[in-house]
């Protein structure tokens, strides 16, 4: 479906931005009026990652007037992997400030406004206001659905995306127009059923792919060209090298977006069951170093994945998957005669098993508050993290 232009076009273009967005000028569809457009825009990018590197970067490329940095996070070295925007020498550092230094060293005649802040009901129909258009490279259920929610009450476009291990979905929403984001996913899957990037990892070239897609839509809408993805689920896989797409229709069963809710207790980080054995039988890495040297019976069970397995563990753990206790499969296996403690990466697998363990009637089985992360920064900085 053919959308109006989002943006009306700047007055002009200075002999700089004619020299510089020249091939874009000589496209009939773009020409001189869709490159007013794009220097009239206001885009905000919720997201400096590995999604919000591409969009970002090939935004500002582009020429759109005016980006936006929605980020509250600092750079890691984990990040260097798929975060383009971001390099060696930024490690430490906001990344906000990191992804507008690469924006205006990309094109100076970009404003860029930096937002460093946790996107949330607070702050977030104020800063969506400025914008005529969001880019959501969030990572987690939570801010999406913040994100699709504020978008519909203040009657926004926004352009998402998502990516995991080999497989990336983008799409764009637009309440006016078609379906928004509550059409596709109604409610959020159960808490641990879905691992985060930081949990399965994701190819970062994918990023790439997914980010351009998604920069790709934006321009569309701003310019008015072509047939932008409302409606439409555009469904990529990088093992295959295939894309898909999957028709949206809005649904009629899915309740009017009135107003933000509690989008943490929406979603759920971990299941209430989870918290609720979690309440009591929780330590954190330094106790369990304690436990350790103290010469107590302990299992001490991973629960992470083998590949992960294969990176850091905790000296003396035996690796059993989150999946296995889950199924049941495992419990038979585990001591009698010993304390059960349970660790993952950071806690939030080893509550949902923590949970299972104990209704198998290991009662006084704990879990490690941080994970093997926790471990790592606490107790041996000289293993590595992940």
């Amino acid at each position: 479906m053919s959308l109006p232009p989002l943006v009306e076009p700047a007055e002009s273009l200075t002999v700089d931005e004619v020299r510089r967005y020249s091939r874009h000028l000589i496209i009939p569809d773009v020409a001189m009026v869709g490159q007013k457009r794009l220097k009239n825009a206001r885009v905000l990018c919720v997201g400096a990652g590995g999604l919000g590197s591409p969009a970002l970067m090939y935004l500002a490329a582009a020429g759109v007037g005016t980006l936006g940095i929605v980020e509250f996070d600092v750079v890691d070295e984990s990040n260097l992997q798929r975060q383009i925007i971001h390099g060696q020498s930024d490690i430490g550092r906001s990344k906000a400030e990191s992804a507008r230094d690469s924006v205006r060293e990309i094109n100076p005649l970009v404003n860029v406004v930096v937002h460093e802040a946790r996107l949330d009901n607070s702050n977030v129909l104020e800063i969506f206001a400025q914008y005529d258009l969001i880019v959501d490279g969030t990572d987690n259920f939570a801010t999406r659905y913040l994100v699709n929610d504020a978008a519909v009450l203040l009657d926004k476009p926004y352009v998402w995306g998502s990516i995991y291990r080999f497989d990336g979905q983008a799409s764009v929403f637009w309440d006016r127009y078609g379906p928004n984001y509550r059409d596709l996913y109604p409610d959020p899957p159960p808490p641990g059923m879905v691992p985060s990037c930081a949990e399965g990892g994701v190819l970062g070239v994918l990023c790439a792919s997914i980010g351009s897609i998604m920069a790709t839509e934006a321009i569309k809408l701003i310019t008015g060209v072509g047939e932008p993805l409302v409606g439409r689920l555009m469904i990529y896989d990088a093992l295959e090298m295939t894309y898909n797409q999957v028709r949206i229709r809005k649904d009629p069963a899915t309740k009017p977006i009135t107003g933000l809710i509690d989008y943490e207790a929406f979603c759920g980080v971990v299941s209430e069951e989870a918290q609720q054995a979690a309440v009591g039988s929780t330590i954190t890495a330094a106790e369990l170093k304690e436990l350790l040297e103290s010469g107590k019976p302990v299992e001490l069970i991973d629960v992470r994945e083998p590949a992960e397995w294969e990176i850091v563990s905790i000296p003396g753990a035996k690796l059993i998957p989150k999946d296995q206790i889950l199924r049941g499969d495992a419990l038979a296996s585990l001591p009698q005669d010993r304390q059960i403690v349970m660790y993952c990466k950071t806690g939030i697998r080893s509550a949902e098993t923590l949970a299972a363990v104990k209704n198998a009637g290991f009662a006084d089985a704990v879990h490690v508050q941080g994970g093997v992360t926790a471990w790592v920064k606490q107790v041996d900085p000289s293993l590595p993290s992940y």
